[in-house]
């Protein structure tokens, strides 16, 4: 995939993650019910998105397919944000996210349970 997707383009990308593949009509019928868009701003958003690599046009039906996945877009939008505004920092991001707030116990021990993964993994 080339280049960074937009706001407007993850709304189209969102579609295809929640129910794969779909035709355009399907897409478009799908952001008019939910967010009010018509049929050339949908159709024009798709084509931005093929341009950008992250969804295939297969015929027939102009059906379009993800070629990125939702969680690789949430990796690199974090590693971007991480870079833009922490300088890199993954634990200063953590810090400002958490904000001097209590969490529930149970998020507590999800956090522990990623952090452990990752020792696992780095061999710490």
């Amino acid at each position: 995939m080339t280049g960074k997707l937009f706001d407007s383009e993850l709304k189209v990308m969102d579609v295809l993650w929640r129910g794969g593949d779909k035709t355009a009509k399907q897409i478009s019928e799908t952001l008019k019910r939910e967010i009010g868009w018509n049929v050339n701003t949908t159709y024009t958003v798709i084509k931005k998105c093929v341009d950008k690599g992250a969804i295939q046009r297969l015929e027939p039906h102009f059906l379009c397919h993800a070629l990125v996945s939702k969680q690789d877009v949430q990796r690199a939008e974090a590693d971007a944000l991480v870079g833009k505004l922490f300088g890199g920092a993954p634990d200063k991001l953590f810090a400002a996210l958490l904000g001097g707030r209590k969490l529930p116990q149970e998020q507590v021990e999800a956090l522990r349970r990623m952090v452990d993964q990752l020792e696992v993994e780095e061999g710490i």
